[in-house]
Parts: structure tokens; C-alpha cells; sequence
């Protein structure tokens, strides 16, 4: 991640209007996000303004920022941070248009499918500019909560999309390492993709408890060598498998339970070990994919239809001005993910 430094209070793009203002999040330095005074901008071609409705915490780039660390690993961090970034979980209504603009109208759900990054204003204000490529216009009857993080379902989609390029889900053992929000969501995709049994890990009780509240079969403690004694060459062994975690433990954990393939979500900071029992009979390693539409569409569709259920993943709902608050409760591991209201 590259630099986002700006200058307090200071338009990032667009035109702004002049006396018309509205409040944003922006950390001044590490552990000081305040609430900030912007004007609001006006979009320019191939934009919309989004006045946002909810917008829900990606826990480890906020918890990151927060403690002054970069998100991807050799990235660069710089204070005052982009007002309203990290936010990029978001929803809201199309309050105006750009020039030219034809593929939304005026009072439109939106939803971000993709985080818009660099140096542009991020979500965690009353309103943010919106290219109109990373939008999908989403049903009104759907709450903030239900629908804001979209943006976490088409990732996690994508790395369904590349364990389907080598193995079919459907009827399969299928499991989830780490019940933070992605692997909440990786319960219900696998469900909802076919898998025959879901078998999720967490060492966290009341993690576990809400996995099995969203479609796992099993929810198991990984440190709990009997909770499951099975290795990659039994009978009774994985299939297929996605790590959330990002820990070499956590997906040497499960590459060692896995017959065939053990996707990498979480992000990988550290070398994981890949020996002999894991060559043999043709151990699959995936990689994250990239980013895409047609990813968000079928995340989209899947809560539409209500396969994926992302509202539980919400523990608690405060207003912008109760940002600290809120990363605090992820700090102390006692809220999966927050959404706030401006």
C-alpha cells in the first residue's frame, strides 16, 4: 500500500462546493482518527456522489492503521491519513450525478463492490465520490447491514472462483480455517456452492458458536488435537479447504488435514512450510486471484436470494463519531465486524 498522506481537511478530488460541508474520519497520526470538517465535492465525469447510508469495518486495515502499521506487508504508512479511508465497505444512496452519466439515476442503492484505494477519499464519511465501475445497484429493501460489505463477499468469492478452476465444490468435505468475518462468509459460500459438509476452525468459542449459526456442520477447535485426529490421508480427511487466517500455523493446520487443495485467503505475511507428506498424492497450494465484478455479481445474488447472510457479521452498530469506540471492541476480539451510520 502506498502513501495516503493528505493534508488535513483538504479536498482529495473533484470540485467542491463552496460553504457546503460535511463531517469525515481521518487519522491525524497513529492512534488519533478525529472527526474532520470536508467540503463536499461534486463529481466529475464518469462519478456519482454517494451520500453513504452504512459503512462496516474491514477489522485488520483498521486495527492496522489504528496501531500506525501498513496493511500489505513492505507497504508504506504515512500520517494525517486520506479523510474517510480506510472505509470501503459501504452502501448508500446516488445523491448526484456526473456529467455524462448514465448508468445510475438520482436515489439509487449503491453498494461498493470494490475498494476505490489511493489517494482518494475513502467511506468513512457523510458522503464520498464514487467512480461509477466500482457500484452495483443493489435493492432497496436491504439494510446497511445486510449489504455493506459486499465488498468482503466478492473477495472471498474470488478464491472460491480458484479453487472451482481446479475442483469442484459440490458434495465435497469442505473447510474453513479462522471465523473472523471472511471465513463467516466462507461457511455460507461453501454451503451454498454444494460443499456435502462444512468443518469450520477457530480457537474461539463464541466464534465457533456463530459458524455453526451460519451452516457449519462441525465448528471445531484447532488446538484440541482430538477435536480432529484425522490426517490428509485418511478416510475421514478434508477435501478442499480455504485458510482466513494468514498464520503459517493455521494453514499448515490445514494442509496437513487436506487431501487435495488448501486455498489462502488470509494474507500472508510469513513463509509456510510445504514438505514431503504434502507433495505426495498432490497437495494443491492457491494463491489469491484479482478482484472482479462478476465475482461481487454472484456475491450479490447469493444475499439477495438469502444464501449469504452478511448482517450477523455485524456485532455492533454506532454513529461516525463513535469510530474509536468501534475499533476498540475489534482490538479486545468482543465485535467481528462494526458498521457505522454517519
Amino acid at each position: 500500500m502506498g502513501s495516503n498522506r493528505v493534508e488535513t481537511g483538504t479536498s482529495v478530488r473533484g470540485r467542491t462546493r463552496v460553504g457546503v460541508r460535511m463531517k469525515a474520519i481521518q487519522y491525524i497520526e497513529k492512534g488519533r482518527p478525529e472527526i474532520v470538517e470536508l467540503p463536499i465535492p461534486q463529481p466529475g465525469e464518469g462519478q456519482v456522489l454517494v451520500k453513504i447510508s452504512g459503512v462496516a469495518t474491514c477489522p485488520q486495515w483498521d486495527m492496522h492503521i489504528m496501531d500506525g502499521v501498513p496493511m500489505a506487508p513492505g507497504g508504506k504508512l504515512e500520517y494525517p491519513y486520506t479523510p474517510g479511508q480506510p472505509g470501503h465497505e459501504a452502501t448508500g444512496k446516488v445523491a448526484e450525478l456526473g456529467p455524462g452519466v448514465t448508468e445510475f439515476a438520482a436515489g439509487d442503492r449503491v453498494a461498493f463492490w470494490q475498494d476505490q484505494a489511493g489517494a482518494k477519499q475513502g467511506c468513512y464519511a457523510e458522503y464520498v465520490l464514487a467512480d461509477v465501475g466500482n457500484l452495483l445497484q443493489v435493492p432497496g429493501f436491504l439494510e446497511p447491514q445486510e449489504i455493506a460489505s459486499l465488498e468482503l463477499a466478492m473477495c472471498v468469492q474470488v478464491s472460491f472462483d480458484q479453487i472451482q478452476n481446479v475442483a469442484p465444490i459440490k458434495d465435497k468435505r469442505f473447510a474453513v480455517g479462522g471465523l473472523g468475518p471472511a471465513g463467516l462468509v466462507a461457511i455460507q459460500l461453501a454451503k451454498a456452492h454444494g460443499a456435502a459438509e462444512v468443518i469450520a476452525f477457530d480457537p474461539v468459542e463464541s466464534r465457533r458458536q456463530l459458524g455453526a449459526e451460519l451452516g457449519a456442520d462441525r465448528a471445531l477447535d484447532p488446538t484440541d488435537e482430538e477435536a480432529f485426529p484425522h490426517d490428509r490421508f485418511s478416510s475421514e480427511a478434508i477435501d478442499l479447504a480455504i485458510d482466513c487466517v494468514g498464520f503459517p500455523a493455521s494453514i499448515e493446520y490445514l494442509m496437513g488435514k487436506t487431501k487435495d487443495m488448501v486455498a489462502l485467503f488470509g494474507v500472508l505475511r510469513e513463509d509456510v512450510r510445504f514438505g514431503f507428506k504434502h507433495w505426495c498424492r498432490g497437495l494443491h497450494l492457491v494463491g489469491y486471484g484479482t478482484h472482479n465484478r462478476g465475482a461481487a455479481e454472484t456475491a450479490l445474488d447469493l444475499i439477495v436470494s438469502g444464501k449469504l447472510k452478511l448482517k450477523p457479521l455485524i456485532s455492533r452498530t454506532l454513529p461516525l463519531e463513535s469510530y474509536s469506540e468501534g475499533v476498540a471492541l475489534l482490538q479486545k476480539r468482543e465485535a467481528i465486524k462494526v458498521c457505522y451510520i454517519p
